[in-house]
């Protein structure tokens, strides 16, 4: 005969499964999670993602977080597809948020709608900037959630504004301005050689992104919502990238050709140039490195302000046990808590996610001293979705060498964009029936 006391036992467990729980011992067994994470972004971020895991694993000893430094955003992505076909896939993922198409398409992620369904959860998902949303969520469901994200912003050197006899506290808020300024801090020597460049634009790494502030700026979009169509032809497409052709070509306040993504930051600091757009997420990394006074802006307005936000997102792959997405999902609610999400941004310059981030005392103090923290969350009224679409990487690449070839004046601004828009055309057509 089985002992009453076991029995009950016995029943209690049964009645926790009928009623959808697990077992108390299942419960209780640890788990373990991994997640793929790009280390090649604006600044040393691998400390405190060891420290952010460190003091989760402390508060929830069951469960262990391994992160795994992939390199740049697209070897992450490609690591994390080869990784899902050989059966390896990491529990979860930060990755560009424009990658959402692509993961749709392979089946490779669940939506957190399906994880997140209590009312706490639901209003988590609601916490976060309506912007950084865009790149989130489509058809009716939220893929990702927003962590390391971004606009583009104006650095300038304040002590070359004054020695151009500009207003140090004044930068350029409109695109003539941002011409005319410009002309002023680019320097020659006797020789007509360049010494500082007035401004410097990068059109390497993210070209399709810094190119979204001119479009932006311009007043077009280049997508549709649901990825399946790009404008890269449009008039007013063309017509920005004009702008930027001839801030070198015709203007001479930047240097001809390909700018490179990640020297920019190290001219800026080295007085190679007195302007440059990059993300705020470099924004630690210059308060560290500049050694004279520096200010931080909005881009300057065309017909209109704006910026893309960028950036990367939380993913949950559909490989990984139920045990493991629910240790996933709490892992991922944790680290983008309010108090988090705001260390997150003071540490590295990327914009805290939720505007009740902004509301914690840390953050506040921090803003009251350091005033351009603030500059990338005010340009968040003002901003789009970042390029994303299915084949997005192609689609992209399509864009990005159609930029390279005006910027180099291989084709001009007309032809390089009906020929990426021809090309695009042709990879979206399938998901266009």
């Amino acid at each position: 005969m089985i002992p009453r006391l076991i029995r009950c036992a016995a029943a209690a467990v049964l009645l926790a499964c009928v009623a959808g729980g697990a077992p108390p011992a299942a419960a209780q067994q640890p788990v373990e999670v991994s997640f793929y994470y790009p280390v090649a972004v604006g600044g040393p971020v691998t400390k405190i993602i060891d420290s952010f895991a460190a003091d989760f694993e402390k508060e929830n000893p069951r469960i262990k977080v391994k992160p795994i430094y992939a390199g740049t955003y697209q070897e992450t992505i490609v690591k994390v597809l080869t990784a899902l076909k050989s059966g390896e896939a990491p529990q979860m993922s930060v990755l560009l948020s424009t990658d959402m198409f692509t993961l749709i398409d392979e089946d490779a992620i669940i939506p957190f709608d399906e994880l997140a369904t209590s009312a706490d959860d639901k209003a988590w998902i609601k916490s976060f900037f309506p912007a950084f949303m865009l790149n989130s969520q489509t058809g009716g469901k939220t893929w990702g959630i927003p962590f390391q994200r971004s606009t583009i912003v104006l650095y300038w050197n304040k002590e070359a504004f004054r020695e151009a006899g500009l207003d140090p506290n004044k930068p350029p808020a409109t695109w003539a301005e941002q011409i005319e300024y410009a002309k002023k801090l680019t320097k020659r020597d006797a020789s007509g050689n360049v010494t500082r460049w007035g401004l410097k634009v990068p059109s390497s790494g993210f070209p399709y992104w810094l190119f979204q502030g001119f479009t932006t700026q311009n007043d077009v979009l280049l997508m549709n919502q649901t990825g399946t169509e790009t404008y890269y032809d449009k008039p007013a497409v063309i017509e920005a990238l004009q702008y930027w052709v001839d801030l070198s070509k015709t203007h001479k306040v930047m240097p001809p050709g390909i700018i490179e993504w990640g020297t920019t930051p190290k001219d800026f600091f080295e007085r190679q140039t007195a302007m440059m757009w990059t993300t705020t997420g470099n924004l630690t990394n210059v308060k560290n490195n500049a050694s004279f006074e520096f200010g931080v802006a909005m881009l300057p307005a065309g017909k209109r302000r704006g910026s893309p936000t960028g950036g990367g997102n939380f993913h949950i792959f559909k490989k990984s046990t139920p045990a493991q997405q629910a240790a996933s999902l709490k892992f991922i609610k944790w680290i983008t808590s309010p108090e988090r999400a705001a260390a997150w941004g003071i540490d590295t310059g990327y914009v805290a996610v939720r505007p009740d981030a902004w509301e914690t005392g840390t953050m506040k103090r921090y803003v009251a001293g350091f005033p351009a923290a603030a500059v990338a969350r005010d340009q968040l009224q003002f901003a789009v979705a970042e390029l994303s679409t299915h084949e997005n990487q192609r689609v992209t690449k399509a864009l990005n060498d159609g930029l390279q070839a005006a910027l180099t004046g291989t084709k001009t601004a007309d032809q390089a964009m009906k020929d990426a828009q021809r090309e695009a055309e042709r990879i979206l057509r399938p998901y266009r029936r």
